[in-house]
């Protein structure tokens, strides 16, 4: 019999539709143990709110692991700074989303929990508060002290990798260096190989400008940055680097079908064709910590939060994904 894993959900944005997500996720049967750091008082109130049963738990890590049980949640608690008034952000409880991110990490890295996912958070409403936050991508590699990490989003059919993730677009092309995508493509190796068991991961790179250069017409990126990379990396890798292609050609199922995921060299060259195809059905992955970190693909939802609309669609893919991933990497 396969023991269940420990996945420590974040609620993210307590204002948000975060809580009841989880609330509504908590309704479900599960093979594993879900377990959610937030506020207490919050997913009772949420719970109530939706006229939905709610039996919280709080987390020993030294107590064995039991598979969910429909209606109720193992809880490692985090205090609000401030009473939540659905859809009303608060710049009192910035803190408190972060601190629920900071318990998350110490959980996943000393190996308590099996992986972490996140909820959404609103950066707009931290940084407002005083506090730096660009992402919760950037945030973990800072707290695992990583120097890089690779944010990748997933859907049915097709993952999209990002060399770049949240920069100005005109800053992009003197951040695509050999040495960023020699880090880049090296982490997206292993991580295909050891949490998606795949041997020989196949991966199409997409170029930086329009045509790929046209053999520098139309910028010289390619030329003198990736393609040499490429080939050098061919010789070191154990994976097909197809590339660089055209963005605009890249997403045509003649490639999608012979790749198991398309690296693009900014955020807005390959999030559209992913969201366009699975939003709401969709997750966020960060390769390249120590631990299994995963999301969901949306936003807080601020305009519905509340009002009982919030579907937990893309929380379940991502919570099915999380489970692969951890089954994959226990298998390696």
């Amino acid at each position: 019999m396969i023991q269940p894993a420990r996945i420590l959900i974040t609620a993210g944005e307590p204002a948000g539709i975060g809580p009841e997500i989880i609330v509504k996720l908590a309704q479900l049967p599960h093979s594993d143990q879900l377990i959610v750091c937030a506020s207490p008082a919050l997913l009772k109130d949420t719970a109530q709110q939706l006229n939905l049963p709610l039996q919280l738990t709080e987390f020993n890590a030294n107590e064995t692991v039991l598979a969910h049980r429909s209606g109720h949640l193992w809880l490692v608690p985090v205090d609000l700074e401030s009473s939540v008034a659905p859809g009303k952000l608060d710049q009192a409880n910035a803190a408190y989303v972060i601190n629920t991110l900071e318990t998350a990490h110490k959980l996943a890295f000393n190996g308590t929990v099996d992986a972490i996912l996140t909820g959404p958070v609103h950066k707009g409403i931290i940084n407002q508060s005083g506090l730096t936050f660009t992402g919760h991508t950037e945030f973990f590699a800072e707290q695992s002290n990583v120097s890089k990490v690779v944010m990748m989003l997933a859907t049915e059919g097709l993952r999209v990798a990002l060399a770049t993730t949240h920069l100005p677009l005109k800053d992009v092309p003197d951040a695509i260096t050999p040495q960023l995508l020699h880090e880049v493509i090296e982490i997206l190796i292993g991580e295909l190989q050891y949490k998606f068991a795949l041997k020989r991961p196949k991966i199409l790179v997409c170029g930086l400008n329009p045509h790929a250069g046209e053999d520098g017409h139309l910028g010289r990126e390619e030329i003198d940055t990736i393609i040499p990379t490429l080939e050098k990396m061919r010789t070191q890798f154990d994976a097909e680097l197809i590339g660089p292609i055209p963005a605009d050609t890249a997403f045509q199922s003649k490639w999608l079908e012979q790749v198991d995921t398309v690296l693009a060299m900014y955020h807005d060259q390959g999030l559209p064709t992913l969201k366009y195809k699975g939003f709401g059905n969709a997750i966020n992955l960060t390769l390249g910590l120590p631990y299994i970190r995963t999301s969901v693909d949306h936003g807080t939802g601020l305009d519905i939060a509340g009002q009982g609309f919030a579907d937990i669609g893309s929380m379940q893919y991502a919570l099915q994904f999380t489970q692969q991933l951890i089954h994959n990497s226990k298998s390696n």
